[in-house]
């Protein structure tokens, strides 16, 4: 388990009233990275479900700036304000893009890989939450195996593996990128706080929780997101300039299908007899928790 929270929120840069679903993982994510980046920030949102959690014009849930730009451009339009800021001396306030999987992993891979081949002075923050949540729960290339979406429906559920967006990002030899999860709030503070004080493209990917995307109760959100860790289907690593290391080693072995069947997108796997893809699915996890590890050179902790 993770050690006693060290970190305490002194002062609160978001304010009440957020457009969030209950349990949503944005709105806790949010709220623990605004408290460090701290109100001299500017927030770039592509298209999400932040863009609508954070209010329409004039509202806004997080002090700081809030710059709304288009699905594919939230990496560029950063890099330009990045550049603006550098050019008026401005070098310490920070830009940070707030996405979810279908602004990184699909819509805006290509403008991300251009910021991270250019080693742009921005934070990226990816909210994976696995799938188009903010327009009616459409497939993503970070849709989990086995998993059913509006566009990946019961009768042919997602049957393609996501995509390794670590891997893709480290391969563009960034000085940073991190896995994190909300049920780990040490790890993820502790993270954030290192990224930020990085220059260069950094990169976390935060492993978020949606009740109805997800088809769970609100209150299960960090519990289902803490299955995720300790049964190894989101481990929690880092990336400094291509050096992996894993940052958290489950003490009991959980199996995958623990953290599926508590999510109702996976239900049918349960009822359907599917025990086949239940094991794919297992297999795939340790295969990429090996291969993890062999990279980090953990290969006696496999």
């Amino acid at each position: 388990m993770e050690p006693e929270n060290r970190f305490l929120i002194a002062e609160e840069n978001v304010f009440s009233g957020a457009l969030s679903c209950r349990g949503c993982g944005w709105a806790l994510l949010v709220r623990h990275l605004s408290s460090i980046l701290g109100e001299d920030t500017i927030y770039v949102l592509p298209a999400s479900c932040l863009s609508i959690i954070s209010g329409p014009y004039p509202l806004n849930e997080i002090r700081g700036s809030i710059v709304h730009t288009l699905f594919a451009a939230a990496p560029a339009t950063a890099t330009g304000i990045r550049v603006a800021l550098d050019r008026d001396g401005k070098k310490d306030i920070t830009v940070a893009v707030l996405a979810g999987d279908g602004g990184t992993f699909d819509i805006g891979l290509q403008s991300m890989s251009g910021a991270a081949t250019r080693n742009e002075n921005i934070l990226y923050i990816c909210n994976n939450n696995g799938a188009y949540m903010n327009t009616g729960i459409q497939t993503s290339t970070a849709t989990p195996y086995g998993a059913i979406t509006t566009t990946s429906p019961l009768s042919h559920y997602k049957d393609m593996w996501p995509k390794d967006l670590m891997g893709i990002i480290a391969a563009h030899n960034v000085p940073y990128a991190a896995t994190a999860s909300l049920a780990f709030l040490n790890d993820m503070r502790t993270k954030i706080e290192k990224a930020k004080d990085i220059k260069g493209f950094r990169l976390l990917m935060v492993d978020g929780p949606c009740p109805p995307g997800h088809k769970t109760e609100p209150e299960a959100s960090v519990s289902v997101a803490r299955l995720a860790v300790e049964s190894k289907v989101f481990p929690l690593f880092e990336v400094e300039n291509q050096k992996y290391t894993v940052n958290y080693f489950p003490e009991i072995d959980v199996k995958a299908r623990e953290c599926l069947k508590l999510q109702g997108r996976f239900k049918h796997l349960f009822r359907n007899d599917s025990e086949d893809v239940l094991e794919q699915i297992q297999a795939f996890t340790d295969k990429n928790w090996q291969r993890l590890n062999e990279l980090a050179n953990n290969v006696g902790n496999a």
